[in-house]
């Protein structure tokens, strides 16, 4: 009962400020606004409210059926989960034309160098295609660093290290697929931030509602160019 009553006393007012936007002339009627739900997705999580069998879902930390995720995460990747009810804001969140920045934090097996580095800010070649230019950096280890559960299989022999990527677009495996390409096989990926939405302050497993600031400051930065 504890987790339906916060369910309803955060969500129980609006999120999003109505306002003239094309892109959202689906929406229900031009006053109602829609819900957005910030989750901290633990490892081992699949994203999606329906069961596989053999995973924990949203269900199990969500109250709330009618809300889904804009763009996905990987059941082996932690961290920030974007979920609203509104069709429209779902697909400017995870449509990649609309360029809506995402930032991980990822530990990869080996140590990056400078070439490693330059080659995700140009863009690397997978598969197919090319991705995108990235921001890349190496860091140290984040001080909301959380211990995995179950935890990392690390090789004694060889060193790790931590590098933030910030990318506009989110193929499948995207992340994991580029820092293999450059020789940095990922250990842990953990998407900290879409758009101006951030999992800071939030444990896993936890959620919260965004704001309406949040709100509009995320999709004014997702607006198609």
């Amino acid at each position: 009962m504890g987790r339906e009553r916060k369910w309803k006393e955060q969500l129980l007012r609006p999120q999003l400020e109505p306002r003239d936007d094309r892109a959202l002339k689906g929406r229900r009627s031009e006053a109602q606004t829609g819900i957005v739900v910030l989750f901290n997705k633990p490892y081992g999580v699949v994203c999606q409210f329906t069961s596989d069998g053999s995973h924990p879902t949203l269900k199990d930390y969500l109250p709330q059926p009618d809300i889904y995720p804009a763009g996905r995460l990987d059941a082996d990747s932690e961290g920030l989960v974007v979920l609203t009810d509104d069709g429209a804001l779902q697909h400017r969140i995870a449509d990649p034309r609309h360029k809506l920045a995402k930032t991980y934090w990822v530990e990869v097996e080996g140590l990056a160098t400078t070439e490693a580095l330059s080659a995700l800010r140009a863009g690397v070649r997978i598969n197919d295609y090319t991705t995108r230019p990235a921001e890349a950096r190496t860091a140290e280890p984040p001080p909301w660093l959380w211990e995995r559960v179950p935890p990392v299989r690390f090789r004694k022999s060889v060193p790790t290290s931590w590098l933030v990527l910030r990318i506009t677009e989110g193929r499948n495996r995207q992340v994991r697929h580029m820092t293999a390409a450059v020789g940095l096989p990922t250990l842990r990926l953990i998407r900290y931030q879409v758009g101006s939405w951030s999992m800071a302050g939030l444990p896993p497993g936890e959620w919260r509602a965004a704001s309406a600031a949040e709100c509009t400051m995320s999709t004014n930065r997702g607006r198609p160019r």
